[in-house]
């Protein structure tokens, strides 16, 4: 194992989380209510952010299965990671010319940084198998989740400093802080995707095709794709636990901050809530990657998807900053580790020759399905005028998810992937 290769690995989560925790859980969904979308109701901004999410999602779904298999044909993981993470971090300093009533503008340039972030993880996570043996990455992927938590909490504080108390800095109103907060995440997404994009070279493959010929094989692959994976049993019904646990996590993680906002509570509440979810994940996202090396992969997401359900319900009785301190600190305690602990199990149960089409697949797949939750959520929200039936729906997902679960057995989903 390249010690290098999996240190440079693991630091671009703490690269990339930057998006997550300042673009899409803290400062730009208030951003987006306050300012982009300023000029509408709070409810229908909810929406609207959800319908943005819901998107990008889509357009990812779309491009990473063909992506995938072409770079599993060409042996160009790297090339792609790179194209996409640069979308994201150019996608977030842009964010800087957004104003007043500018919502079009600002959902536009989300979607192109969910495209740059999500399908950059595409190639990312294919990676896995690529440097890391089997018995690792439980650990290993552990450890990217918990280095993500702390490096995108790490900015979220800083941003938070310059936001809250920009005379410090020499800024001379939020306004600005928060433009320069957007554009500290482009800048941190580079600097330290470097040592990814030093350190991991792809599988060279000597097919000598050309670019166009890796396209059309690309979109053969994919009906291949869809054929060969019924094969794997075990693998779809992964999937469909996956599908619905996930679409319920990723909602949580896009509508947290602006369902906050809509119910009453303080950007400073907020963004210090959410900043407690990023440190409390740091120590317990390890922790689960050693409970799963301990008592096995399941167990430990089983533990982390009935903590969701928990939250789900309290959610919908949230009344005050209080209770979103509360809550963030439960979603602290399971987020990186339920993720964690869900990539490197899929890991394991696809063929390693065919990770980067596999992973597409799965991009592809739970995008999809990663669809309909913040559209439940937007289109409740309307109907209803009211979030919080959209937050209460989440218990259906992880029910389901966790009910399909208990039917995978993993060590013979091993079998079938090595077979």
């Amino acid at each position: 194992m390249d010690q290098k290769a999996v240190r440079g690995w693991v630091m671009y989560d703490w690269a990339n989380s930057a998006f997550v925790t300042t673009m899409i859980a803290a400062v730009l969904p208030i951003f987006y209510s306050e300012v982009a979308a300023g000029n509408l109701d709070k409810t229908t901004a909810t929406s609207y952010w959800g319908f943005t999410q819901s998107i990008g999602m889509l357009i990812v779904a779309v491009m990473a299965p063909v992506l995938g298999a072409i770079a599993d044909m060409s042996g160009s993981k790297i090339r792609f990671l790179r194209l996409f993470a640069y979308t994201g971090m150019i996608a977030s300093v842009l964010m800087i010319f957004v104003g007043k009533g500018d919502y079009l503008l600002a959902s536009l340039l989300v979607v192109f940084g969910i495209i740059g972030y999500t399908g950059g993880n595409v190639f990312y996570d294919s990676l896995l198998p690529d440097l890391v043996p089997y018995e690792k990455r439980d650990y290993i992927s552990s450890k990217g989740y918990a280095f993500g938590y702390l490096g995108g909490g790490l900015l979220l504080t800083i941003n938070l400093a310059m936001i809250m108390k920009h005379e410090l800095f020499g800024i001379p109103d939020t306004t600005t802080a928060t433009y320069l907060s957007f554009a500290s995440v482009g800048i941190w997404w580079f600097v330290f995707s470097l040592p990814l994009f030093r350190h991991v070279k792809s599988r060279p493959a000597q097919t000598g095709l050309t670019v166009s010929q890796y396209a059309r094989t690309g979109f053969t692959r994919i009906w291949n794709t869809l054929r060969e994976i019924l094969k794997y049993r075990e693998l779809i019904k992964f999937l469909i636990a996956f599908w619905f646990f996930n679409d319920a996590i990723n909602t949580i993680i896009t509508m947290a901050a602006i369902y906050g906002k809509e119910i009453g509570i303080g950007t400073t509440d907020l963004i210090t809530a959410l900043l407690i979810t990023q440190f409390v994940g740091i120590p317990f996202t390890l922790l689960f990657g050693k409970i799963a090396e301990r008592v096995g992969s399941k167990p430990s997401l089983y533990i982390s998807l009935s903590t969701y359900v928990l939250i789900s319900v309290l959610g919908f009785f949230m009344q005050n900053s209080l209770h979103f301190y509360l809550l963030a600190m439960m979603v602290g305690l399971v987020q990186g580790g339920s993720q964690a602990v869900a990539r490197s199990i899929y890991s394991s149960l696809v063929p390693p020759s065919r990770s980067a089409e596999f992973f597409g697949f799965l991009s592809l797949s739970s995008k999809f399905a990663s669809v309909l939750g913040p559209l439940v959520f937007g289109l409740i929200a309307l109907f209803t005028d009211s979030s919080r039936w959209g937050i209460l729906s989440l218990v259906l997902f992880f029910g389901i998810g966790i009910l399909v679960l208990t039917k995978v057995d993993l060590v013979k989903g091993r079998e079938e992937a090595l077979g």
